[in-house]
């Protein structure tokens, strides 16, 4: 994979962790992802893992709540790449429950063998797997309310996909290369079904390890746009909601902690649902009436500005003026109840 030649990403090694929830509402002005260098260079767990693999593995031990998590296991021949089987709606790794302490020792087992079968603990709440953690190696983010997982395993390669929330990463062991796209990338990343899927987001169907130019024309356009950053222990990475982001860690144990947070109130519902009711609701229609429906969402979801309700006097606008989260909840009550019908 050769991506263009201005394509690394921008980069801070001055921020102090407690400067992080001002630097994060700075970046969440500008949309723009950005590697933190160094953030947590002081958190033990980084401190051990600089030792080496024994050492974080002991470190980690020490806040085992001892409860198995779900896992997925994938043999040596998938190269680490969690992705679909050979059948439509089949996966080529299989769950497994698992201790942390088999984990690591698995994991252990692999050494840095490139070649070996992959074990990986993905998007687990830290502070249900490993209690007190973050208390130890604090992650501040001001009044942000945010869920931080836990990713622990060997060799992984994870498809470019999208988060909608924001996103901040921290390597604590094992190094990570990230490859990003913007948004507007979509189309030239090729991307698979919305149903079923190997984590619940949407992936990109190129592997970028070995990417075939003739199946995905478009991939070499989509490269002109990658931006990369190798990630050490203690670095971490600022990724906005929407931005593609493919994800490959080398062999031997890696950890990355993350937090994800939505920048908009709880109670609004998830933008895919939305996408999934006008598949049901709209795909079907006529042309005629598809681009009619078209121009009426341009007008009342995606306009900039109120110009379409500006006539109307706020007390008649009801769902096309401000929702708040009564409003919120009479909505969700009414479209359930059209749904059962």
């Amino acid at each position: 994979m050769t991506p263009g030649t201005d394509n690394r990403l921008p980069e801070r090694d001055d921020v102090a962790p407690a400067q992080l929830p001002a630097l994060l509402d700075e970046l969440g002005d500008d949309g723009v992802p950005v590697v933190i260098r160094g953030l947590a260079s002081t958190w033990p767990a980084v401190m051990a893992a600089r030792d080496g693999a024994a050492t974080v593995s002991r470190y980690l031990l020490g806040f085992d709540a001892g409860a198995s998590q779900v896992a997925y296991t994938l043999p040596a021949a998938a190269r680490g790449r969690v992705f679909y089987g050979d059948e439509p709606g089949r996966f080529n790794f299989e769950p497994v429950r698992i201790g942390l302490r088999q984990l690591l020792a698995q994991v252990d087992g692999t050494k840095d063998d490139v070649a070996a079968p992959t074990v990986y603990m993905g998007s687990t709440d830290i502070h249900r797997c490993l209690p007190g953690f973050m208390d130890a190696n604090p992650l501040p983010l001001g009044e942000r309310e945010a869920l931080v997982n836990a990713w622990i395993g060997n060799r992984t390669v994870i498809a470019a996909h999208y988060d909608m929330p924001d996103n901040i990463a921290v390597v604590v062991a094992g190094r990570r290369r990230f490859t990003l796209f913007p948004p507007d990338q979509r189309d030239n990343l090729y991307i698979g079904p919305l149903d079923p899927t190997p984590s619940g987001q949407e992936i990109s169907l190129v592997d970028f390890e070995s990417p075939d130019f003739e199946a995905h024309p478009r991939f070499r356009e989509a490269l002109h746009h990658a931006r990369i950053a190798d990630l050490e222990p203690g670095d971490a990475i600022y990724i906005p909601g929407m931005w593609w982001h493919h994800v490959r860690s080398g062999a031997g144990l890696n950890m990355l902690v993350n937090a994800w947070w939505r920048t908009v109130p709880a109670w609004m519902g998830a933008p895919v649902d939305a996408l999934k009711l006008a598949l049901l609701n709209l795909r079907g229609l006529p042309a005629a009436q598809r681009r009619a429906w078209r121009d009426i969402f341009a007008s009342h979801v995606f306009a900039e500005d109120d110009e379409a309700v500006a006539h109307l006097p706020p007390g008649w606008r009801g769902v096309l003026g401000d929702i708040d989260e009564q409003m919120a909840r009479r909505l969700r009550a009414e479209l359930l109840n059209r749904l059962k019908r």
